[in-house]
């Protein structure tokens, strides 16, 4: 027991703050963002050591971005103190996808190029993914839900490959908990709401460069 303790307790830290974490999102609880920016910070030498060296990288960027949700969260986007849950603006579809490609495509070249990953497709399409996830959960767009539902489903299969059980246990949890979370945030809007506007062209995250 103490040498499973031992091997895994890193793992199993970083699985209970992450089950912290998906429960506060679901909840639209800003304090998603305090633990936002401890559980990756524990995250960047939990995969590096395990060769997964695109989700470490990632865990780095994951820390930044929590600091930057929070701000969003806290003080809004300008004039308004509470950021809304919205529907992503349908002009932002196409750049979105442009950018997710280009960065899937960048971080597979580096991981090719300068580490020894063997899993170099998964976990670059992860973290390209992840990067429009974050950024749509930090706008507060319910299509949030969809991007996590997706990078959850293929993380819990590579965690699985890469030996880290509890890790793939939170999400395969995860999944489920988005689709619930979509529904959940769907009520808080009190129904359909069509794209607003007024969030064009706001923001300095790393999608910015096409707002």
């Amino acid at each position: 027991m103490a040498d499973f303790l031992s091997t895994h307790w890193l793992d199993i830290l970083t699985t209970i703050l992450g089950l912290l974490y998906i429960w506060l999102e679901y909840r639209a609880s800003i304090a998603l963002w305090v633990v936002g920016i401890i559980m990756p910070a524990l995250d960047v030498y939990l995969y590096y050591s395990h060769g997964l060296y695109g989700d470490a990288g990632m865990a780095v960027y994951y820390t930044g971005a929590a600091l930057y949700g929070y701000v969003v969260w806290k003080w809004g986007t300008g004039e308004k103190k509470e950021l809304p849950i919205t529907h992503m603006p349908f002009g932002k579809y196409l750049p979105t996808a442009l950018f997710f490609l280009a960065a899937w495509a960048a971080t597979y070249y580096i991981l090719i190029t300068w580490t020894n990953s063997t899993v170099p497709v998964l976990d670059s399409f992860t973290n390209a993914l992840s990067f429009v996830g974050l950024w749509a959960l930090a706008r507060k767009y319910i299509e949030q839900w969809f991007f996590w539902i997706v990078v959850d489903a293929v993380c819990c299969v590579l965690y699985v490959q890469k030996g880290i059980p509890f890790k793939a246990g939170l999400y395969g949890l995860y999944v489920v908990i988005a689709v619930l979370g979509y529904f959940k945030w769907k009520k808080m809007m009190g129904g359909p709401t069509p794209p607003n506007p007024s969030l064009r062209g706001r923001g300095v995250d790393s999608l910015s460069l096409y707002d």
